[in-house]
């Protein structure tokens, strides 16, 4: 193994493994940390998926740390910490505290915070995090019931969040190429930095700070950041290039949509299904919690209503039908029994014939696959940007497709079976 990943949540973890297996590298998606049942022989890199995005920070850092002695035991000669592109976190982390007590793991006295991803029009352009053509503070972002982001300035996000000085390298010098680079980030630890965020607005960018960070023991960042990466095991004779796989074929059985996630892409995402003729059943976290609305039930409307195309179900909504919710539940209790309930009508429906899901929603994407009893993945082929299908590897066997609520394009739940044999 060359690469280890640590991901701060499913989907991200998938999304990291599709752009490694895109550069030609062999990668295994690990469901928690890697267990002696799983064979990780000929993988190049390995991405652990952890649920650590929004818990409290003492639990992420030891989950982090953990997962990162284990690759680390395993071979991996480097660690990427993953988080999302959209910086998701609070002013007490969790990016901060991981980057910190990973710095301290691998003895490292500098590493790089980079979650641009332009393909999916993430950008960073003097520190500020663009969703678009929008400042991050002023996008969909800002209202996100669980990590409000409503400060586009990474730098400032960051320092709340960590004990040690945040600098930042702006686009000039990655434009400048990779030895302007290196200078910065020498000219960083000069000034006392250990965590710098650095800008990127193009994909040759994210590759330019790739490869002036090939000797870094720790690089945290968005997956953008692990498309400059395979490159340097391959110029230091590491690493043969492996095509991705075209198509992916599933098991047998029947398919499903399961969206818990609330956010604009995701419930555009349904608005065009339903528009374009997908059955559909909106589940409410309050009828939930009252007891009106149980899995067994909503299982049985997705066995009853499954024909020749997918069912949907859906909790997504928008933000002041959710804000209603979380005032009378409380935000994490609002979205805990959604996942919950989600994670049991995924296994209902295992359990009945059910073997292709797509799943919306990071939370609730971990809260399915571990419903489901899924412990490692094989990468797919890609359906948008950032979104892959994956197999499980081993029992049971199941074609998965998890999405980051955030991504994908308005026609997502339509196309996603179109890329399977």
């Amino acid at each position: 193994m060359l690469l280890g990943v640590i991901a701060d949540d499913l989907t991200g973890a998938t999304d990291v493994a599709l752009m490694l297996s895109r550069e030609g590298m062999k990668t295994v998606q690990l469901i928690g940390a890697p267990s002696r049942e799983i064979d990780l022989a000929g993988a190049d890199a390995v991405v652990v998926a952890l649920k650590s995005r929004t818990i409290p920070a003492p639990e992420a850092v030891a989950l982090s740390v953990a997962a990162a002695l284990a690759l680390r035991k395993a071979g991996a000669e480097q660690l990427l910490f993953k988080y999302c592109s959209t910086f998701d976190s609070t002013d007490a982390g969790n990016i901060g505290p991981v980057a910190e007590a990973l710095l301290e793991l691998t003895g490292s006295d500098l590493t790089i915070a980079c979650p641009a991803f332009p393909a999916n029009g993430r950008t960073i352009y003097h520190g500020h995090l663009f969703l678009g053509d929008t400042l991050l503070s002023d996008s969909p972002m800002k209202d996100h019931p669980l990590t409000p982001m409503q400060d586009s300035n990474l730098v400032r996000v960051l320092q709340r969040q960590a004990k040690s000085k945040v600098g930042l390298i702006p686009i000039g010098a990655v434009e400048n190429g990779v030895e302007a680079v290196r200078l910065a980030l020498e000219k960083a630890r000069s000034e006392g930095n250990r965590l710098v965020v650095v800008d990127a607005i193009r994909d040759e960018n994210l590759r330019v700070v790739g490869a002036a960070c090939a000797h870094m023991a720790l690089i945290t960042g968005g997956s953008g950041i692990a498309m400059g990466l395979p490159s340097n095991f391959r110029a230091a004779g590491r690493l043969t290039a492996r095509a991705p796989l075209a198509t992916l074929t599933a098991p047998a059985g029947k398919p499903a949509i399961l969206a818990g996630s609330c956010s604009q892409a995701t419930r555009e995402q349904i608005r065009v299904a339903i528009e374009a003729g997908t059955r559909a059943l909106r589940i409410d976290p309050l009828a939930i919690a009252a007891g009106a609305t149980t899995a067994s039930e909503v299982a049985r409307w997705v066995i009853e209503n499954t024909g020749d195309r997918p069912v949907l179900v859906y909790s997504s909504a928008d933000p002041s039908i959710v804000r209603e919710a979380q005032q009378k539940l409380g935000a994490e209790r609002a979205g805990a029994i959604v996942e919950d309930l989600l994670a049991e009508v995924g296994r209902l429906l295992l359990a009945n014939g059910f073997t292709r899901f797509v799943v919306a929603g990071g939370e609730t994407s971990g809260a399915v696959v571990g419903a489901l009893g899924v412990t490692a993945l094989q990468i797919g082929p890609e359906i948008d940007p950032g979104v892959p299908w994956t197999r499980s590897i081993g029992a049971p066997d199941v074609a998965l497709a998890l999405k980051s609520g955030n991504f994908g394009a308005s026609n997502f739940f339509l196309k996603a079976w179109t890329k399977l044999a």
